[in-house]
């Protein structure tokens, strides 16, 4: 089973900066594509981020020109670095690994605060 552990969230004020982690036990890391997902209080959980094994990326709009997301697969490590927080920013971040052999597999997730 692939475990898959989030790190990095934290209450911070507007403007700042935080970066998310996440490690992965699966083998093959390379070859998942990964990504972050959000759910901010009593909305459903959306996708933020996310990343192809060829290093293609994609935003959802209210993000873009402020998260970066990225990959490192010798460490098998998912970055997101997200900078100029905002309050609507405010979820329990959540990481994703799908392969179409493997499925789906998901981290408990890591809580951002941003305070105004």
């Amino acid at each position: 089973q692939v475990q898959v552990v989030e790190s990095g969230g934290g209450l911070v004020q507007t403007g700042e900066s935080l970066r998310l982690s996440c490690t992965v036990s699966a083998n093959m890391f390379e070859t998942y594509t990964v990504g972050w997902y959000r759910r901010a209080p009593e909305k459903q959980r959306v996708l933020v981020a996310q990343i192809t094994p060829d290093g293609t990326s994609i935003y959802v709009n209210s993000v873009k020109g402020r998260f970066t997301i990225s990959r490192d697969n010798a460490k098998k490590t998912l970055y997101l670095q997200m900078n100029n927080l905002k309050p609507g920013d405010t979820a329990v971040y959540y990481c994703n690994l799908y392969s179409l052999t493997a499925g789906a597999s998901w981290g408990q997730g890591t809580q951002v605060t941003v305070s105004s």
